[in-house]
């Protein structure tokens, strides 16, 4: 039963992030598309430790933890780039 309502969960969390990257790839502004990309991130995040559990594998878990932290750093570099761009105009 465990089994199948993981195997449901990464299926969701699968369509969601085609969900999500369709937004990405048509968002009418980089304020939408930044929003897109933080939640693909977190998307992605989820998805990597359902399968750490799935597979009952703790170097998932320290993968997850890792891109959660490049992923944050990451947003902090493109917000910082998009505000002095909007401030140049």
């Amino acid at each position: 039963m465990t089994d199948f309502i993981l195997q449901a969960m990464l299926l969701m969390l699968l369509l969601f992030a085609i969900g999500i990257l369709i937004r990405l790839l048509i968002g009418p502004t980089a304020s939408d598309r930044l929003v897109a990309l933080n939640v693909l991130s977190a998307v992605t995040l989820a998805l990597l430790i359902l399968w750490g559990v799935r597979t009952k594998q703790t170097l998932y878990l320290d993968v997850a933890l890792v891109y959660d932290i490049f992923g944050f750093l990451g947003f902090l570099a493109i917000t910082r780039f998009l505000k002095d761009r909007k401030g140049d105009l």
